[in-house]
């Protein structure tokens, strides 16, 4: 006598024209709101003409063998016919009233269909309720989806409420809606569009929904989804990025023994620079008391025409002799050469008492060592050579960048030096203290974008910023992680109330617990079924892009029946 498992993927494993896999990252569980994982069956992709043993693999689904395809081309569907016959099938299996049937769960079962039935439909699914272990009725799915739709032309949501009444045979029904909405998306300006890394989404969820694309009430619950890839030429922390791109390059550069030198943002020479410097510490030194280093705003520097938002202030005022160093040096150097030139002038200004710059006290650069060491005239000899000259750049760069980000987060009151010690310390080595720097940044342009896109308040900043900063004590550093925020819908209703979502739905539902049964319609910018090809006329993204034009959707509709084993 065979188990329900064995028994149904026997008879599987027979059918040559199918495949099952189990998923838990299938789009369709976006919608159905499935958490468990789920066997999907699918047309077995066409033989390539490859006999040989490396065309094909065993491996084995419930302990039993199946054979597998190396060479994927895409899912294919089945038709609505051989779709519906598995699927008895698998409700068969389920059935406790049948003597060959064991007690076993399964999960549940989605076939892909290839939409050539008149309601179009794109998945037909089984899923058993248990009460414990034993199976008492089945869920059946059937997902419908067609093309780009416009709102006027969706069913109204009353006559969707009557549809699962009528289905279900229920009295009441509740209803839930959920919407997304784009808030980050390219700029244009002219014929100029720019494309963007980075996202910044907001969910909608709320209850007692009354008609078809409304809009999310201000009792909605809220929580912004934040993407954001450092170099966004919009962010306000752009100028800041070309800062650390450049102590990138060098990091990678000390890695791999070989830099890729950027395009210097000034004209003169980084020599001539640093020689400049040197004059001017020594003029301040013979002229008037109070003088001091001019800003490295004053040096005339290639700058980019920035589409975007306000330019957040990072820049301080208390640049010492090093800081200004560095910033002249990360906009002219070239080569190895202009960075040993460079420092052999400082050097041998330092040691001979030419300047005696002033350095901040925790600075912990090798090259600010040197010099409050002058101080006392105990200046040692220093060779340039091998990796030397670029690691004492290096240094530069992440003393003077961790005091910027110091002076922005604790100066804006949104964390503490405690909070930020990790991301702070010189103890660990060179590489390390780059990708923690790296990370303090990355958390810097989202915060740029939630403070000068979002304008969110400073309450909800600052506990962001201390999840952020948890979050990436632990993590690696990743830009295509999202970052989630809960925000009161007043705080974006600017930005949404007068915008279409990119997507828009509702789920109308009725019964409780196990056996609660839900009917979902869904409109989306974009399908959300992958193994059938929609025609849209126009193209949808030109449909999305062009102004006082309404979005063109693509619908999805989920209905569900309950029978229960008799």
């Amino acid at each position: 006598m065979l188990g329900s498992i064995n028994y149904f993927m026997t008879f599987l494993v027979l059918q040559e024209d199918i495949r099952i896999s189990k998923r838990t990252d299938e789009p369709l569980l976006s919608i159905t709101e499935g958490i468990q994982p789920v066997f999907i069956c699918e047309k077995m992709p066409p033989q390539t003409g490859r006999e040989d043993s490396e065309s094909t693999e065993e491996t084995s689904f419930e302990g039993v063998p199946v054979k597998l395809q190396q060479q994927d081309i895409g899912p294919l569907p089945l038709t609505i016919n051989r779709a519906r016959q598995l699927l008895s099938w698998y409700t068969m299996c389920q059935n406790p009233n049948m003597s060959q049937v064991g007690a076993h769960v399964l999960h549940p079962l989605w076939i892909r269909c290839d939409m050539q039935d008149p309601a179009g439909t794109s998945w037909l699914g089984s899923e058993t309720v248990y009460a414990g272990s034993k199976a008492t009725a089945v869920k059946l799915y059937s997902v419908s989806c067609k093309g780009t739709v416009d709102a006027a032309s969706c069913i109204t949501m009353d006559k969707l409420k009557q549809e699962h009444q009528n289905r279900l045979h229920s009295s009441t029904v509740l209803t839930k809606g959920w919407a997304e909405y784009n808030l980050f998306c390219s700029v244009k300006e002219e014929s100029i569009v720019i494309d963007s890394q980075s996202s910044v989404t907001a969910s909608f969820r709320w209850n007692d929904v009354e008609k078809m694309l409304e809009t999310p009430p201000l009792s909605s619950a809220v929580t912004l989804h934040i993407k954001v890839a450092a170099g966004d030429i919009r962010s306000p922390m752009f100028q800041t990025y070309r800062e650390l791109e450049f102590l990138l390059t060098l990091a990678e550069g000390l890695r791999t023994g070989e830099i890729e030198w950027l395009e210097p943002l000034v004209t003169q020479s980084a020599v001539d620079l640093t020689r400049s410097l040197i004059e001017e510490l020594e003029n301040i030194a013979n002229a008037v008391p109070g003088q001091t280093l001019k800003g490295s705003e004053n040096q005339k520097t290639k700058t980019d025409s920035v589409i975007g938002f306000n330019t957040m202030q990072i820049e301080r005022g208390d640049l010492d002799f090093t800081e200004h160093l560095w910033e002249k040096m990360r906009k002219s150097v070239t080569s190895y050469q202009d960075i040993t030139d460079s420092l052999n002038l400082v050097i041998k200004a330092v040691r001979f008492g030419q300047i005696k710059p002033w350095v901040h006290r925790d600075s912990s650069s090798s090259l600010s060592e040197l010099i409050v060491k002058s101080y006392q005239h105990q200046v040692e000899p220093v060779l340039l050579a091998g990796h030397t000259p670029a690691i004492m750049l290096l240094e530069l760069g992440l003393d003077k960048m961790r005091k910027d980000y110091i002076n922005y987060l604790v100066g804006k009151e949104l964390t503490t030096l405690n909070h930020l010690s990790y991301y702070l310390s010189s103890e660990v080595d060179l590489q390390e203290q780059v990708m923690r720097l790296r990370k303090l940044h990355h958390l810097l342009e989202i915060l740029g974008t939630c403070s000068s896109f979002l304008s969110l308040p400073h309450e909800r900043l600052f506990f962001f910023t201390q999840s952020c900063l948890q979050y990436y004590k632990t993590a690696p550093y990743d830009e295509e992680h999202i970052f989630e925020m809960q925000i009161k819908p007043a705080l974006i209703s600017h930005f949404y109330q007068t915008e279409q979502p990119s997507s828009w739905g509702v789920v109308v539902s009725s019964g409780q617990g196990s056996r609660e049964v839900k009917t979902t319609f869904h409109l989306s910018d974009r399908p959300l079924v992958d193994h059938v090809t929609f025609d849209s006329d126009p193209p949808l993204e030109e449909s999305l892009s062009t102004e006082n034009e309404k979005t063109a959707y693509f619908r999805t509709m989920v209905c569900c029946s309950l029978a229960s084993f008799g």
